[in-house]
C-alpha cells in the first residue's frame, strides 16, 4: 500500500502493509493501481494554481498531496490569515478536506494540520491553522511524537521509555540522544523543538520576478512544466504592467533529476542545471504571446533526463508601450501576436522556415529575387504612415484597386518540347501534355554574366488557350532548346 485514506486509516491500514494483509483487517477495501504519470501531472497541476497565492511553492518529496509554500512578505496583502484562506479555498477546489497551516518551520506546520484533525467533526471543512510567530517550539511541546518526522524504530524506542509528546523527548540531553540513536536521533530531536532547515523554494534576491518550484515526483516530458511557464506568467505579468514595464528577456531553467545517489539532500546538491533565455523582438507584457515563446522553446528542448525543479525569471524589462490598436481597422496588426505565431513556425519547421523575398540588382529573371532568412529582429514591417493601398482597399474612385499578376517562379526550368513557325512558338508539350498557344508575345531576347555562367536566352508570354494559364518561356540560343520558367499569377 502506497497511500490510504482517512477511513482506512481508521480500519488499522497502514502505508506499506500488503494488500492482503490489509483486506484482512478490511474486507471492503477498495485498492487502486498507483501511475507515477497521473499522479506527477497533478502535482505539477496543483502547483500552478498555489503558484497564484505565493511564488515560492515545492512539493513535498515522497508525498504526493503535500507541499511547502513560502508565507514571508504577506503582510502589506492581509497577512498569514489571508494567505492561509486563500490557499485553502484553491486546495478544497482540489480536495474537499485539504487541510492548511501556517508555522515559522515546515514540521510545526504539518503537525498542525494533523493536530486540527483530532479535535475535527467529521466530513466538516478544515479550517486554516496559524501557528503564532515564534511559538514554534513551544506548540510542538504538545505533539504527540506520532505526528513528529522520525523512523518507526526510534519512535517505538522512546514510547517504550515512556516518552509520549514531542516536550519530553525535548527534554533529553543532546549527547545522550546522538549517542544512543545518532544522527538520525539528534534530527528528529532537533526538529521537535522547531529547528527545521526546510524551507519552499525561494526566488533569487538579485531577479525579484521569478517563479520558482519544485517538481515530485519529477516531471519526463514538458507539459507539466507548461502548466508552471502560464502560471509564473500569470503571476509576474501584472505586476510587470503595474510598474509600467514589459518583458524584454525570459530565462527559464530546469533542474535535471539525473544524479544517481538516493538520499534527496545529496541529489538535491549535485544535481545541475539547464538555462536557457528567451530574448524578445519587441517587449511585450501579456500572458498569451509569452506563453507561446515559451511553448516554441520547449518544444525544441529534448530532455535528456527528468525535471525536478523549475525556475522562470525574467531578467529584463522596458519601459510598457502604451501604443494601442484600433479593434475595427482591418489594417491593424497585433505585433506581439505575430511574434507568438513565427516563434512556433520555427519551433516547428526549423529556423529557416520564416522568410521573406529580397529584390536583386541583375537583369537575369531567375536571380531577380531571393528568399532571404528574417531572424527576430525586425521581421515585421512597421505600418505606413502614408496609408498605402493594399489590394482590398479602395481607391478615390470607389472601385478596388488590382495589383499586377505576380510571376511565380519554379524550383528550376523544366526543359519542354515546342512547335514554332517561324521562330514563334504554336504548342508546348510539358508533363504529358499538348498546350496550344494562343498568343505569344517576345521576343524579349536577355544576356550578360559573361563572367559568370554566361546566358543568351529569348523570352516568351505565352497565353494557353484552353486554360488560360500564361506561361513565361524561353529559348537557350546556345543549346537551342526551349523551357518553361515561370508563370503569371
Amino acid at each position: 500500500m502506497r497511500t490510504v485514506s482517512a477511513a482506512a486509516g481508521r480500519a488499522r491500514i497502514r502505508a506499506g502493509m500488503m494488500i492482503t494483509e490489509a483486506r484482512s483487517r478490511c474486507a471492503q477495501l477498495h485498492v487502486f493501481d498507483w501511475s507515477d504519470e497521473t499522479i506527477g501531472r497533478s502535482v505539477a497541476r496543483l502547483s500552478a494554481a498555489f503558484i497564484h497565492a505565493s511564488p515560492q511553492v515545492t512539493p513535498v518529496a515522497g508525498a504526493p498531496g503535500m507541499w511547502w509554500i513560502g508565507a514571508s512578505g504577506f503582510d502589506a496583502a492581509g497577512g498569514d490569515a489571508a494567505l492561509a484562506q486563500t490557499l485553502h479555498t484553491i486546495a478544497t477546489a482540489w480536495h474537499p478536506q485539504a487541510r492548511v497551516s501556517i508555522a515559522d518551520s515546515c514540521v510545526a506546520a504539518r503537525a498542525a494540520t494533523w493536530q486540527y484533525t483530532r479535535r475535527h467533526t467529521l466530513g466538516a471543512p478544515h479550517p486554516p491553522v496559524i501557528v503564532p510567530p515564534g511559538r514554534d517550539a513551544a506548540y510542538l511541546a504538545a505533539v504527540p511524537l506520532g505526528l513528529l518526522p522520525m523512523d518507526s524504530e526510534l519512535r517505538e524506542s522512546l514510547r517504550a521509555l515512556g516518552l509520549r509528546t514531542g516536550g519530553a523527548f525535548v527534554k533529553l540531553d543532546a549527547e545522550d540522544v546522538e549517542r544512543r540513536w545518532g544522527a538520525a536521533g539528534l534530527e528528529a530531536w532537533r526538529l521537535a523543538q522547531g529547528d527545521d532547515p526546510r524551507r519552499p523554494g525561494l526566488a533569487r534576491i538579485d531577479a525579484p520576478r521569478t517563479v520558482s518550484t519544485d517538481l515530485h515526483p519529477s516531471a519526463e516530458n514538458m507539459e507539466p512544466i507548461l502548466f508552471l511557464a502560464k502560471a509564473a506568467l500569470e503571476r509576474l505579468v501584472p505586476a510587470l504592467i503595474a510598474d509600467g514595464r514589459a518583458a524584454a528577456v525570459v530565462t527559464i531553467t530546469l533542474v535535471m533529476d539525473d544524479t544517481p545517489t538516493a538520499l534527496p539532500v545529496l541529489r538535491a546538491a549535485q544535481a545541475h542545471t539547464i538555462t536557457r533565455e528567451i530574448r524578445l523582438p519587441r517587449p511585450i507584457a501579456r500572458v498569451a504571446p509569452l506563453l507561446e515563446r515559451c511553448r516554441a522553446l520547449f518544444d525544441d528542448w529534448p530532455l535528456n533526463a527528468p525535471v525536478c525543479g523549475f525556475t522562470l525569471a525574467i531578467t529584463a524589462t522596458a519601459p510598457l508601450n502604451g501604443a494601442q490598436g484600433e479593434l475595427l481597422d482591418p489594417a491593424w496588426r497585433d505585433p506581439a501576436a505575430a511574434d507568438a505565431a513565427f516563434a512556433r513556425l520555427r519551433a516547428t519547421l526549423g529556423m529557416d522556415a520564416i522568410v521573406r523575398p529580397v529584390a536583386r540588382d541583375t537583369h537575369r529573371p531567375e536571380r531577380a529575387a531571393v528568399w532571404e532568412r528574417v531572424d527576430d529582429a525586425g521581421f515585421l514591417s512597421a505600418p505606413d504612415p502614408h496609408g498605402a493601398r493594399s489590394d482590398t482597399q479602395p481607391s478615390s474612385a470607389g472601385s478596388p484597386t488590382r495589383l499586377a499578376p505576380a510571376l511565380r517562379q519554379l524550383t528550376s526550368p523544366e526543359q519542354v518540347a515546342v512547335e514554332a513557325t517561324h521562330g514563334v512558338p504554336q504548342t508546348i508539350q510539358w508533363r504529358d501534355r499538348s498546350l496550344r498557344i494562343h498568343r505569344a508575345n517576345g521576343p524579349e531576347r536577355l544576356a550578360g554574366d559573361w563572367w559568370d555562367l554566361a546566358y543568351s536566352r529569348d523570352y516568351w508570354r505565352c497565353d494557353i488557350a484552353e486554360s488560360g494559364l500564361h506561361l513565361m518561356i524561353y529559348h537557350d540560343l546556345n543549346t537551342k532548346q526551349w523551357f518553361v520558367e515561370s508563370w503569371y499569377d
